[in-house]
């Protein structure tokens, strides 16, 4: 069963330029670009729900993962449609991720309709949500600082 809690996941990578490049995808339903994201199941830990969504949309297996201070509240019925834990629960808790890959063979999941690597700018302006633009804005400035400790 899932847990009112969910991850936010931004793969990343050096271009041949040298350059912080992050890889973002198309949703179908909502027509939006956004980073990776999924529910925690009930026996996951964080960690273990960024390797499962990770590999599940994009079938990237990954281990070089950096935990952000980014956390956002989402309201329950955004994420699951109705109030999926009782009454009492009103936003699912969104935990921000980025992940190393120097795997370029995505395989997309039934999700999405496509995925794009971008400059910081270009995927910043792509994304929909501000907790996605907040998450990659954290992960860019703590790589322009060689600051994921």
């Amino acid at each position: 069963m899932r847990k009112p809690k969910q991850v936010l996941v931004f793969l990343y990578r050096k271009n041949k330029n040298n350059e912080y490049e992050y890889c973002i995808f198309y949703r179908k339903k909502m027509q939006i670009w956004q980073a990776i994201s999924g529910g925690v199941e009930d026996d996951e830990t964080l960690i273990e729900t960024v390797k499962r969504e990770v590999l599940e949309e994009t079938g990237i297996e990954v281990n070089d993962i950096f935990e952000l201070s980014s956390i956002s509240s989402i309201p329950v019925v955004n994420v699951t449609g109705k109030f999926s834990w009782g009454n009492d629960v009103y936003v699912v808790t969104e935990h921000s991720f980025g992940v190393f890959t120097e795997n370029n063979d995505v395989k997309l999941s039934s999700e999405h309709k496509q995925y794009e690597w971008f400059t910081y700018n270009e995927a910043y302006e792509k994304l929909e949500f501000d907790s996605n633009k907040t998450a990659l804005w954290e992960l860019n400035q703590r790589l322009l600082n060689s600051d994921l400790k």
